[in-house]
């Protein structure tokens, strides 16, 4: 029982785990579809839905998200209108 509770402590003190690549991929996955929801016209164009992905410029901030987990902020471009 002792052990249980360090066994916790040790872990909530160390953080979250680090995104993997499956939690990276299934992540990208949700933003692309919210894009397509938004913006019907990327769903019969890959090549414009990816350059919308990456125009979203995710930043990535390790540390800033509960338990130290990483948190990814989304920056616009300049020319926004």
């Amino acid at each position: 029982m002792t052990r249980a509770i360090f066994d916790y402590l040790r872990s909530r003190m160390q953080g979250a785990a680090p995104v993997g690549p499956m939690e990276r991929n299934m992540a990208k996955r949700y933003v692309k579809e919210r894009l397509k929801k938004l913006y019907p016209a990327l769903r019969l164009d890959p090549a414009a839905l990816e350059r919308a992905y990456q125009e979203l410029g995710l930043e990535p901030h390790s540390g800033c998200g509960e338990g130290g987990a990483t948190v990814y902020e989304i920056v616009l471009p300049e020319n926004v209108d």
